[in-house]
C-alpha cells in the first residue's frame, strides 16, 4: 500500500492584517422611524444602535469586500499574489453560483487562489478564521484572506418594528498567515438546528418561481415584499446571553486563558444589551476593552467582528499583540468562539 506524503505547513497561524469598509451613507434612527411606530430612545435602549451604514448600488458585496481586503493586505504587508485562498462569509450575495469569492480573488489580483463562500450567518467570520488556520497549518496555503461581508439593508423589512432598526452593511477582512507561536486558539463552535426558526429568511426564493403570491407577505401598498430576515427577539436574546457566555468561557478554557489575561473582548455586534450581559456573566475585569461598534455600525452579521476589530485598532483602544476573545453567533443557530492575538 502506497503511503501518502505528510503535509508540511506552519506550526501555527495568526492574524497579520485587518481592514474594514463601511458604506458612505450613514443612516440615523430617524430614517428608520419613518415606517415603524417607535422612537429613537426605544431603539437606543433596546439595541444601543444610533446609526448604521447602508450601501449604495455601487457598493456591492464584491466592491466592499475588495476595499476591505485591500486595506487588510496593506496592513499585513503582503501582495495579493501571495494569497493562497479567499474565504468569504456572507448571506447577502444573491447569486447562488458562482461564489462571490472567485470574483474577489480575481479582482484583487491573486494568482489563481482557491476561493469559496460559506453561509454561517453571524458566526461566519469565526468559521472562516478556523478554516484559514487549518489551511496554513496543513500546508495548503501560506496566507489566507478571510472576509465577512453583508448588504443586510437588502434583507431588511423596514415595516417590521422588531428588526427594521437592527441591520447595517459593510465588509471586514483579515489576512491569516504563518506563526512560530500559537496566536489563534482552539475554536469552540457548533450549531443548534432545533432553534433554526428563531432567525430565518421570511420567504424562500423558490416561492417566487412558483408564481402563487397569495400567501406571500405584502407591504403597506399591497406589493409583495422581498424576502427579509426575521427573528424571535426574546428567544434569541435569552439564547445569546445564557448559552453564548458558556461557549465564550469554553473558548477561554481551551486556550488556557483566564478573564484576567484578556485585553480585549470582541463579540458579534448584535445588541449592546447582549454584549453587556455577556461581560457581566463572564466577569470580565474593567481593564478589558469591549467592542461596542454596534452603536454606529448596526448588526452587520459576518462583517461585525472584523469591522469592530479594525476600529478598535484604528482608534488605539486596542493594540497589536493584545489578547482578544472573539465570538460570533446567529442564524442556524450557529456559533464560534476563539482567542486570538491581535495583529
Amino acid at each position: 500500500m502506497a503511503k501518502i506524503k505528510p503535509s508540511k505547513g506552519a506550526p501555527y497561524a495568526r492574524i497579520i492584517g485587518v481592514g474594514g469598509y463601511r458604506p458612505t451613507r450613514v443612516v440615523p434612527n430617524e430614517v428608520i422611524l419613518e415606517k415603524i411606530d417607535s422612537s429613537d430612545e426605544w431603539i437606543r435602549s433596546r439595541s444601543g444602535i444610533e446609526t448604521r451604514h447602508w450601501a449604495s448600488p455601487e457598493e456591492t458585496v464584491a466592491a466592499m469586500s475588495i476595499e476591505a481586503s485591500g486595506k487588510a493586505l496593506a496592513d499585513a504587508g503582503i501582495d495579493a499574489t501571495q494569497i493562497g485562498a479567499v474565504v468569504v462569509s456572507t448571506v447577502s450575495h444573491f447569486s447562488q453560483t458562482p461564489a462571490i469569492a472567485t470574483e474577489i480573488a480575481d479582482k484583487l489580483g491573486t494568482d489563481k487562489a482557491a476561493a469559496f463562500d460559506i453561509s454561517a450567518g453571524c458566526a461566519g467570520f469565526g468559521y472562516g478564521l478556523t478554516l484559514a488556520k487549518g489551511m496554513i497549518v496543513e500546508g495548503s496555503a501560506e496566507y489566507v484572506l478571510v472576509i465577512g461581508v453583508e448588504r443586510l439593508s437588502d434583507l431588511t423589512d423596514l415595516e417590521d418594528r422588531a428588526t427594521a432598526f437592527l441591520f447595517g452593511d459593510g465588509a471586514g477582512a483579515v489576512v491569516v498567515g504563518p506563526s512560530q507561536e500559537p496566536a489563534i486558539g482552539p475554536t469552540v463552535w457548533g450549531s443548534e438546528g432545533d432553534k433554526a426558526e428563531t432567525i430565518k429568511q421570511t420567504v424562500p426564493w423558490d416561492r417566487f418561481r412558483i408564481g402563487d403570491v397569495s400567501e406571500l407577505p405584502l407591504d403597506a401598498e399591497g406589493n409583495v415584499k422581498f424576502p427579509a430576515i426575521t427573528q424571535e427577539g426574546q428567544a434569541v436574546f435569552r439564547w445569546a446571553v445564557f448559552e453564548m457566555a458558556k461557549v465564550a468561557q469554553q473558548a477561554l478554557d481551551a486556550a488556557g486563558i483566564s478573564p484576567d489575561d484578556l485585553d480585549v473582548f470582541i463579540p458579534h455586534q448584535a445588541n449592546v444589551r447582549i454584549i453587556d450581559s455577556m461581560v457581566k456573566t463572564l466577569k470580565l475585569p474593567e481593564h478589558v476593552t469591549v467592542a461596542r461598534d454596534i452603536r454606529t455600525t448596526g448588526n452587520t452579521s459576518a462583517a461585525s467582528i472584523p469591522l469592530a476589530m479594525e476600529r478598535l485598532l484604528a482608534t488605539g483602544e486596542a493594540k497589536s499583540g493584545d489578547t482578544a476573545l472573539v465570538i460570533g453567533f446567529g442564524a442556524g443557530l450557529v456559533y464560534a468562539a476563539t482567542v486570538v492575538t491581535l495583529p
